[in-house]
């Protein structure tokens, strides 16, 4: 009589592995942070080649040392690796929004107050207090003043008045 086989049970299920990912900081870092995904992506594919160039018979593993094409695919996989454990010892950045809201309303308010000059004057008053009409009254001159010219005299030069050429009024 042939025995049956029970049917056997996944090592995981999806509910096991969505509790993983949820305990475990470096696997959510894993599912967030898209580089390190590249990066573990890109060593896995470099050891992958040379570990077929090695099974294919093509590389011996003494070849290995001195072959330019499996040294560059690992150091390749080196370099990527070496990029995914940083990656997964540093904090993760925080983005900064309000930094570049900041910078970007300072350069939208800039564009506006250059463009527009009833705008600029308005911010100008508001600062500033509003703009007094001035105006211009000479200091006292320290020179003494100049006398008036007698009542009878009409305007001319002195010299003229000097030598009598210079009409009166009434001759």
């Amino acid at each position: 009589m042939p025995l049956r086989r029970k049917k056997q049970k996944a090592p995981f299920t999806a509910a096991d592995v969505a509790a993983l990912a949820k305990s475990n900081p470096y696997v959510q870092r894993l599912v967030v942070d898209a580089k390190l995904r590249e990066n573990v992506r890109t060593a896995a594919d470099s050891v992958r080649k040379v570990y077929d160039r090695v099974s294919d018979g093509k590389v011996t593993a003494k070849g290995l040392l001195e072959d330019k094409k499996s040294q560059s695919d690992l150091r390749k996989a080196l370099e990527n690796l070496r990029d995914a454990t940083l990656a997964l010892t540093e904090p993760p950045k925080k983005k900064r929004r309000f930094g570049r809201l900041l910078v970007l309303t300072g350069v939208g308010t800039g564009a506006a107050l250059a463009a527009s000059e009833k705008l600029r004057s308005k911010v100008l008053d508001l600062l500033f207090g509003a703009e007094e009409e001035f105006q211009y009254t000479p200091p006292p001159s320290t020179a003494p003043p100049t006398p008036p010219p007698p009542a009878g005299a009409t305007a001319g030069s002195p010299a003229d008045t000097a030598a009598g050429t210079g009409t009166q009024a009434g001759s």
